[in-house]
């Protein structure tokens, strides 16, 4: 008989997916929940994972909750909502959040499963869906150090043993994950205004590259941005612009309910809100360049080149 924990997992989108084809594939009985989107569903049970029809019956079949949700309303509605698992869960189980929430929901949820000998960790995840599919995403863990290391062997079947971050106690993953988020998305927003005003100025995208690589200004973002200005290839950056919003908006209410400086997060929400109503929301990050061109009127690529 396996000793191995039975995982469940909620949440089988563009990086859930992969994340939980990587722990079925690491030899995990696996059990996800259905949703309307039936292809990642049906894909999964297909290569042997079951499903489950409700939290209730998710809880019932887990010994630990895997949530890749949109965020903390979503997991507080799985846990604690009218169609909830919370009367399901037992003692000794476990919930590990890779959503990117809010960390005061999350110490809230965590002692509320404490009373009742559940554990939970915030653990928000990074990287794009490619390394979900290689299983080298990047990862937070906040929470007790018990918890972590219980379900460590389940964290790295989907991420980088290198990239497991102990983020210490629980709320304290998500405030990073946000804060570095911010530096990643404002980072994007810097790049694609430089390729807008580079495109009306005519200066040539070639060398201007180059010269980004060579100096500081070089990044891990500007690495995935770099193709698609280049060549039309947006792979290596698939989170949509309307998800940042979220991004910068999370960052933004934390630093002004302390009165922290938001010079660069206003500036940057200004120019998404403009990308948003013109009705790109849809689209992905590494395009973002080719937007701001094209609303400067110096479009250098069409924006319907390869995809979103």
């Amino acid at each position: 008989m396996s000793t191995k924990d039975r995982v469940g997992y909620v949440g089988v989108g563009l990086m859930g997916h992969p994340a939980a084809e990587n722990i079925l594939r690491k030899g995990f009985a696996l059990t996800i929940l259905g949703h309307r989107n039936r292809v990642p569903v049906d894909d999964l049970v297909a290569k042997g994972a079951a499903e489950a029809p409700s939290p209730t019956a998710l809880a019932h079949a887990s010994d630990v909750i895997i949530l890749c949700l949109p965020g903390a309303k979503e997991v507080d509605a799985f846990i604690n909502g009218p169609d909830g698992c919370l009367a399901a869960l037992r003692p000794g189980m476990a919930i590990v959040d890779k959503s990117t929430g809010d960390p005061e929901v999350s110490r809230r949820l965590g002692a509320q499963l404490a009373e009742r000998g559940i554990g939970f960790l915030d653990a928000p995840i990074g990287r794009t869906p490619k390394e979900a599919k290689e299983g080298r995403l990047s990862t937070l863990l906040g929470g007790d150090d018990a918890v972590k290391a219980r379900v460590r062997p389940i964290v790295e079947a989907y991420a980088d043993p290198t990239a497991i971050i102990n983020a210490g106690a629980l709320g304290n993953a998500l405030l990073v994950k946000i804060v570095n988020n911010f530096v990643s998305f404002t980072t994007a927003v810097v790049i694609s205004e430089t390729f807008a005003t580079a495109s009306k100025l005519g200066v040539p995208f070639e060398p201007l590259c180059a010269m980004i690589e060579a100096g500081g200004s070089n990044s891990t973002m500007f690495q995935w941005i770099k193709p698609w200005i280049l060549q039309g290839d947006d792979s290596r950056g698939r989170g949509v612009l309307k998800n940042g919003m979220g991004v910068l908006e999370a960052y933004m209410r934390l630093a002004k309910n302390i009165e922290a400086p938001t010079t660069m997060a206003d500036a940057a929400h200004d120019a998404l809100t403009a990308v948003l109503n013109a009705g790109h929301g849809h689209r992905y990050i590494p395009r973002l360049p080719g937007i701001m061109a094209a609303m400067a009127g110096a479009a250098f690529r069409s924006l319907e080149e390869g995809g979103p």
